[in-house]
């Protein structure tokens, strides 16, 4: 029979696969190129359909491993073990994960109508939260202790998470702050960039100064400023860029008023 775990992702990468030969035809597809894979006919926008494409894929084979070792089945396991019964493990502890997922959801869809950068990026969030949703779901499971297994959790992905995080961080932002800064006027994003750099130096100080604060309100100061960020430069982009009016050099004129003089002449 199928297992929980298979129907899951068999389920998502089927999703996934109907999503891509969606957007694919939706973004100017041609014939059965989204079906076939572009053998027959264009597939539309490469970058989004590729990455759902891939994803879908990526689903689709952690479904049939899945399946294979019986979805961490404790009966399977112990037959495989050849033990009578396998130790219960804790717990599963609760995880935020889905609510980025939903949230990189919310951004991908926001980029079907407003531009392919949201997209890949809606699609970029999704997967990083179903890595780690899935390494959270893997270490509740591997021992009976849960410090053990939240230590462990951490070997595995903490060399991996902390370049990812920084480096979406910093171009979020840089992202959001550049919307933001087109969008005002010259002393309007003086204004802006000046609270922006309050704000990160303002949170940096208070954690130097008080090291021994509890880490969720640091963690809920640093959400909610970028948010505030964020939803600022979605704003922004939505709203379009101020008007630049480029500067003439001088002397140009000039030089125009004296050959109309010289050919008068």
């Amino acid at each position: 029979m199928f297992t929980t775990g298979f129907k899951f992702y068999f389920g998502l990468a089927a999703a996934l696969v109907l999503s891509a030969v969606i957007y694919g035809y939706a973004t100017g597809g041609e014939h059965v190129g989204p079906i076939t894979w572009g053998w027959k006919g264009g597939v539309g926008e490469h970058i989004g359909y590729t990455m759902l494409m891939a994803s879908g894929v990526v689903a689709s084979a952690i479904s049939f491993v899945i399946v294979a070792f019986r979805d961490a089945d404790p009966s399977a396991q112990a037959h495989y073990l050849g033990v009578d019964e396998i130790v219960p493990t804790a717990t599963v502890t609760g995880s935020y994960w889905p609510v980025v997922g939903a949230f990189g959801a919310g951004v991908g869809l926001l980029g079907l109508v407003l531009t392919p950068v949201l997209f890949v990026g809606g699609i970029v969030i999704c997967s990083l939260a179903a890595i780690e949703w899935m390494m959270d779901a893997w270490a509740d499971r591997a021992t009976g202790d849960a410090e053990a297994n939240a230590a462990l959790r951490d070997r595995v992905m903490a060399p991996f998470e902390i370049p990812v995080a920084g480096t979406l961080a910093v171009g979020v932002i840089v992202l959001a702050g550049s919307r933001i800064f087109l969008n005002a006027s010259k002393n309007g994003a003086v204004f802006w960039a000046g609270l922006i750099a309050i704000l990160i130096f303002g949170i940096g100080v208070l954690y130097a100064a008080k090291p021994k604060m509890n880490r969720n309100i640091i963690a809920g100061l640093v959400l909610t400023c970028g948010l505030a960020v964020i939803a600022g430069g979605v704003v922004a982009g939505v709203d379009g860029e101020r008007e630049f009016h480029p500067h003439e050099p001088h002397g140009e004129d000039h030089g125009d008023d004296h050959a109309e003089d010289d050919h008068s002449e």
